[in-house]
Parts: C-alpha cells; structure tokens; sequence
C-alpha cells in the first residue's frame, strides 16, 4: 500500500513538471487569453510567442485559429483543459491561451499622430488610477468603437494592459493606443498646452453632460472606481461633467461613465 502511494506522488511529481507553468503574476501584460483576443492579435502583427490550445478539441475554429498560430512562427501545444485552467486569469480562456511580446505602450505623441491622421479633432480618455481591469478593458473597447484616438493610464495605483483587460476589450486593445505616464496632472498639463479642453467626472460636476461643448479637442477624465477623480486632476480639469441621475442609485460604473460621455462626443460630433 505504502508503495503504491509513494508511486502516486511520483506520478503527481511528474504531471507538475510536464504541465505548462501557469503565469507567475496573474496579470501578466504578455499573456492573451480567447479566441478573439488571439484572432485579432495575429490580424494585427503582434509578435505571438507560443500557443496552449485544449487537448483533443474538434472545434474547427480552434483548430483555424491553431493554423494560423503556427503560421505566424508561434509554437503551439496541446494542453489539458484542466491546466489551461490553472493558467487562467480570466476564467473564461475559450480553449486557448497566448504567450505574446510584451504589449508596446504609445507615447502622448502617438495619439496626437493619429488624431491628425483621422482629420478629427483629438478625443482622448485619461484613467485616473483605475483598479478593476474590467473595467480598462471595458473603456477601451468602447474608445475604439467611439472613434477616440487614445487612452492614457498612469503608471503607479493603476491597472496595467493585463490579460483580464486584453480579453475585456474584446480584441480593441491591437487597435487602440494607451499611453502609460509617470505622472496624470502632467499629461494633463501637456494636453491643456497642446490646446485639448479637459473634461472630469463628477457627480458634483458644475457642467451638466448635455452643456458640455465636446466638439473641439476633448479629453475626458475617468475617476477611481470608489474615490473618483484624485484632488490634483480634478484640479487640472477645465470643467466638471455630471452625468443626470434620475434613478435610486447615485453613480455609475466607471466604463458606462465612459461610455455615455464618448458617445454624447460622438453625437456632437456627427451633428
């Protein structure tokens, strides 16, 4: 019996050394996760490292998109759903982990570029110190599909560009640019000297949403999920938007606050 056990654990011994190492930190920026994330990284000509595709799937999709892996050079391995699972930061990996290159973050210079590229005026979001990649990920999808020209994050007390906000953002994240600055009020500044207009959510906002002027080169100002906008970037903004609240609840989430103020921009915008 005792021997029996002792060839057990040896087998378990075995298995942890074969099986592919989860992520050290589960919110490693080099690592993808679902089909669409994958898909749209290949489109785009992301450097892809190395690809997990679950063992034994007869999902002609997978296989496609394993095809199309190994044809942009990454090495692709069959693993047990099981440990795509451990590997998992999302929860909801579709059958297919990447390892990628890291992903490259823009400069403020980046996103002026392609605003006179489009012939619009700028429309960029600044995250002040977002926690939930969700979250992020969330507010970039719905930049991209808005038209913005950039995101710009901070670099300390905010999520970074994580596998969660990868997978959040639907596949935008190839597309849309995001800055990571050393300090916000700075970036601000050099918005404000590059003739942006900055716009902070605020429940206590004195520029109703629907006042505010978001035609001409906008920046809009996106608070912490608790705590909202920090003392010194609600300071630098040139004007506070509150968003009309005719229900119970006082506050939104941080990426429909987003939202509804990128699409009011885009209204104005088209009229």
């Amino acid at each position: 019996m005792a021997e029996r056990k002792r060839t057990d654990d040896r087998r378990r011994s075995d298995d942890r050394r074969r099986a592919p190492r989860a992520p050290e930190n589960e919110n490693a920026e080099n690592i993808l996760e679902g089909r669409n994330a994958l898909s749209e990284a290949l489109s785009s000509g992301r450097t892809v490292d190395k690809v997990f595709i679950a063992e034994g799937s007869t999902d002609r999709a997978l296989a496609r998109l394993a095809a199309l892996a190994k044809q942009a050079g990454a090495v692709v391995v069959e693993t047990d759903r099981r440990k795509l699972d451990q590997m998992s930061a999302t929860g909801a990996h579709q059958g297919v982990i990447a390892q990628v290159a890291a992903h490259d973050y823009a400069s403020i210079d980046d996103i002026f570029a392609r605003a006179e590229q489009s012939g619009r005026p700028p429309l960029i979001v600044l995250c002040d110190e977002l926690s939930d990649p969700h979250n992020l990920g969330a507010i970039i999808r719905t930049a991209e599909c808005a038209g913005a020209h950039g995101v710009i994050i901070p670099k300390r007390r905010s999520v970074g560009l994580t596998a969660v906000v990868g997978k959040t953002s639907a596949g935008a994240l190839e597309y849309m640019p995001v800055a990571r600055v050393a300090n916000l009020t700075a970036a601000i500044d050099e918005l404000k000297s590059r003739g942006v207009w900055v716009f902070g959510t605020a429940a206590d906002g004195d520029t109703a949403l629907y006042k505010a002027d978001l035609k001409n080169a906008a920046a809009i100002v996106i608070g912490n999920e608790g705590s909202g906008m920090s003392r010194l970037v609600a300071e630098r903004c040139d004007f506070k938007v509150s968003i009309p609240m005719l229900g119970s609840i006082s506050s939104l989430n941080a990426s429909a606050a987003a939202a509804i103020l990128l699409y009011e921009a885009v209204r104005q915008r088209m009229a």
